[in-house]
């Protein structure tokens, strides 16, 4: 965590927390003041340590949290906030959260110790679970690799990108445990700490994203210590928390959409007489939101329920909000024409924004993947 950041986090809570309408209120002036401001360098690759650490403290990242109520529509409704001014921002905030989500429904007493910090901004951390995840529905082949040792275990391996990371900071991974023969016994899930033992490797330039701090990884007989292991066996673990896993990006996709339907009605005084021939008008884009936003909050009611049918609700619902989310930036951008295409302006880079929510694990055709399975009854090898 840099200085700047330390001095933000310093000067303690700006809310409180188990107020939901004071934590929004506190979450949004943050995101239409100095977040929006700042989203164009941050789409340009200034990560926002200083932003994240007043977040931190107006209690957006404590909400979906037991000891504050698993209150997943406030969490859900300040990732909502943030990313209608800066996605970036937004998935920064998801990273977050499923990190702290990880810890708080761990049974490891030293991981949940460390969670109190993390939910106030004091330290920062997130998640290495796209090939994991993928690895685990049959899509991908699990790339980390665990031996058992003495306290613990050895991980080897590397990861292409991960989000929310830097030195001293942290992220939730999951490695398979090697037989002698070098078949899969099962997973470990560990919380693995980016000290001076992970090489970290900067990733090629992405068209948008650029200050989520995503790096990649490598890992050479980087020991896990029983005090850093989530969960052990890692499955069970997943199969709990994967619809709240899922469930918590909404807030991406809700949010770039309501800063696109502002886009379009910031023109409609001067171009509404010609925008009106325009497909996905702000009203009818408006109504979608509003729609999804209620499945959403419905679903925030149980967040860690596991059957069938609510997993498949989620899973539509994340479809249902990356889907709405390409369509009403892309309208966004054809109702600011010229001016919504400069490099500086909030359309264009909105259109990048939510390409990164349909392809961010689980994808669109991840999603779908799911869902056929699930329909289908069928389990990956």
């Amino acid at each position: 965590m840099n200085n700047i950041a330390v001095a933000f986090a310093a000067a303690g809570r700006t809310a409180d927390w188990s107020d939901d309408a004071q934590v929004l209120s506190e979450v949004s002036r943050i995101a239409a003041g100095p977040l929006a401001q700042a989203a164009h360098r941050i789409d340009e690759g200034h990560y926002p340590a200083d932003i994240m650490a007043t977040l931190g403290q107006a209690g957006a990242f404590a909400a979906h949290l037991k000891q504050q109520g698993n209150r997943f529509d406030v969490a859900i409704g300040s990732m909502h906030e943030a990313s209608r001014s800066c996605g970036s921002t937004g998935f920064l905030m998801w990273c977050h959260d499923v990190c702290g989500l990880y810890m708080d429904q761990s049974d490891n007493t030293a991981l949940r110790g460390r969670l109190e910090a993390h939910t106030e901004g004091l330290t920062f951390g997130g998640t290495a679970l796209s090939n994991p995840m993928k690895a685990l529905a049959g899509i991908e082949t699990l790339i980390l690799r665990a031996r058992k040792v003495a306290g613990g275990y050895v991980v080897n391996g590397a990861l292409p990108w991960v989000s929310h990371i830097n030195r001293g900071q942290y992220c939730g991974a999951i490695a398979g445990v090697e037989r002698d023969d070098g078949s899969i016994s099962h997973e470990i899930m560990f919380m693995l700490d980016i000290d001076e033992r992970v090489e970290l490797k900067t990733c090629p330039e992405f068209s948008g994203m650029e200050g989520t701090s995503t790096f990649g990884i490598r890992l050479v007989d980087y020991f896990v210590a029983q005090d850093n292991l989530i969960a052990d066996p890692a499955r069970p673990f997943i199969q709990r928390i994967r619809g709240a896993f899922i469930l918590l990006q909404s807030g991406m996709a809700t949010g770039v959409t309501q800063g696109s339907i502002d886009s379009i009605r910031e023109v409609e005084s001067t171009l509404g007489h010609v925008n009106q021939f325009l497909h996905n008008g702000p009203d009818e884009l408006q109504f979608e939101l509003d729609d999804l936003n209620s499945r959403v909050l419905k679903l925030c009611r149980t967040p860690y329920e596991t059957s069938k049918d609510y997993l498949l609700d989620v899973l539509d619902a994340r479809v249902q909000g990356a889907e709405l989310a390409l369509k009403a930036s892309q309208s966004a951008l054809l109702h600011q024409g010229a001016r919504g295409y400069r490099m500086s302006a909030a359309p264009q880079r909105r259109i990048r924004e939510a390409h990164f929510v349909a392809i961010v694990t689980p994808a669109i055709k991840h999603l779908r993947w799911e869902m056929a399975r699930l329909m289908k009854e069928e389990l990956p090898a």
